[in-house]
């Protein structure tokens, strides 16, 4: 698996302000950027969700105090279930008078469920699987930053040596106006000669301002995941503008975050259909009660007044076994099953997209290093012959024997070899770093490339 460390190989940061080592600089790119957190929170609410699911096996226990005046009129007869019409107890008088008595009521009730045919457990499954399934987020959240991270340093180095290249040309530019300048007053030269030098000079500055801006953009990309100003941001580069050693051996792209995350979402739709498919049974209850009662009114119909019927005065408990079933409730849970194995399907269906994605990428990434290692083994050689061509064709200049479009022509094709064979080794580490992030295993490209 990733690990959070040996990111920061790539990253030398040296701020007056900042902790200079390097495993600190990992941190605050893993524990600061917003979307590592929100995984994590999530991670620690699936956490609460178990706990809440295995609360289920708890006993519940209710209690309830209360006083109440009233008339005491009772009628004999059925009355269906209101939350509008309270209840009244008693013998029917065949009264109907408006005279109030004092009634008071304390009780507690326990009730627990002895057995359940394994819907809590399967509840608590459900709960299990969402936790799998948020960590297996963070996992693939961490990965993604770190590639962010590694992508955004080869980007800076890119960018950075491709000033160095531009910086080169700009003087090669300069002494090319400074010579043709000198020509065309000693009127060896015809004057358009000096403004294409001119052109030269000004397309080479331009070639250095993008690949500064280039740099300090990426810079402040990098700054804002790590959590400091963009100003205390260096990269060491050195083993980056090295070629990178032959690929990984391939691994099982199940194990990439993302496939995990994926296959931890299939996990968790599985268990809610054990839930589903626990629900439609009977349930049980052991149930217990103690309680007491206080009236103010007595059975031939009189009303004791005063305060008599504030206090409990008379108690009862009792013991009970119960079980409901609702019969129609089948409909339902086959509707929310089909829903759930509608979820399931689709859920596969984005595992195989999501190893298809992987597949793709890692050939992808695989046919992309062995290009750059062509490239860069050739890259020397093209260097050299630029450089060749470049002095040769000063030197014809300088001699009258060329002309001012030849030596920039030279010029122009030494510092594209010069920036192609920086980027030419750079294109190694990308692709072993796309290789990797396939697999989802960026710790050997990193620990090589801090070496």
């Amino acid at each position: 698996m990733l690990s959070r460390s040996v990111l920061a190989g790539l990253l030398l940061l040296v701020p007056p302000a900042y902790p200079a080592t390097l495993q600190q600089a990992v941190e605050a790119a893993l524990q600061r950027y917003p979307a590592v957190r929100v995984s994590e929170a999530e991670v620690r609410s699936a956490a609460a969700a178990i706990q809440l699911a295995r609360t289920a096996y708890l006993p519940s226990v209710s209690g309830v105090a209360g006083i109440n005046r009233a008339t005491r009129n009772n009628v004999f007869g059925l009355l269906l279930p209101s939350q509008v019409l309270a209840p009244i107890s008693g013998p029917v008088l065949g009264t109907n008078g408006l005279g109030s008595a004092w009634g008071s009521t304390v009780g507690v009730l326990a009730n627990w469920e002895p057995f359940d045919f394994g819907l809590r457990q399967a509840n608590v499954a459900v709960a299990e699987a969402g936790r799998a399934r948020a960590e297996a987020g963070v996992g693939r959240t961490r990965l993604d930053i770190a590639i962010i991270v590694a992508d955004t340093v080869l980007t800076i180095v890119a960018a950075e040596q491709t000033a160095l290249a531009a910086q080169a040309a700009v003087a090669r530019a300069d002494e090319l106006r400074r010579i043709t300048e000198a020509l065309v007053k000693a009127e060896l030269r015809p004057g358009a000669e000096l403004s294409l030098a001119e052109g030269e000079q000004a397309s080479a500055q331009v070639q250095l301002l993008r690949a500064r801006q280039a740099a300090a953009e990426s810079k402040a990309v990098l700054a804002v995941l790590l959590g400091i100003d963009s100003k205390d941001v260096t990269v060491e580069s050195a083993q980056l503008l090295s070629l990178a050693e032959p690929t990984l051996d391939s691994a099982s792209l199940a194990a990439n975050p993302a496939a995990q995350e994926q296959n931890a979402a299939m996990a968790e739709v599985q268990a809610r259909l054990k839930s589903i498919d626990r629900s439609y049974y009977p349930r049980f209850a052991l149930q217990g009660t103690t309680y007491a009662r206080g009236t103010g009114a007595i059975p031939d119909g009189r009303l004791l007044g005063g305060l008599n019927g504030l206090g409990p005065n008379t108690q009862n408990w009792g013991l009970g076994f119960t079980a409901s079933f609702n019969i129609l409730d089948y409909p339902a849970i086959r509707a929310r099953r089909a829903m759930e194995t509608s979820h399931l399907d689709a859920e596969k269906a984005k595992y195989d997209l999501v190893l298809m994605d992987l597949r793709a990428r890692q050939a992808k990434a695989q046919a992309a290093f062995e290009g750059a290692v062509a490239i860069a083994r050739t890259a020397p050689a093209a260097i050299a012959a630029a450089r060749a061509g470049d002095e040769q064709a000063r030197a014809r200049y300088r001699a009258g024997l060329g002309t001012a479009l030849e030596v920039a022509d030279a010029q122009r094709r030494l510092a594209q070899a010069e920036i192609d064979n920086s980027l030419a080794r750079l294109s190694t580490w990308r692709a072993k770093l796309a290789l990797a992030a396939a697999q989802g295993d960026l710790a050997p490209v990193l620990t090589e490339a801090s070496r």
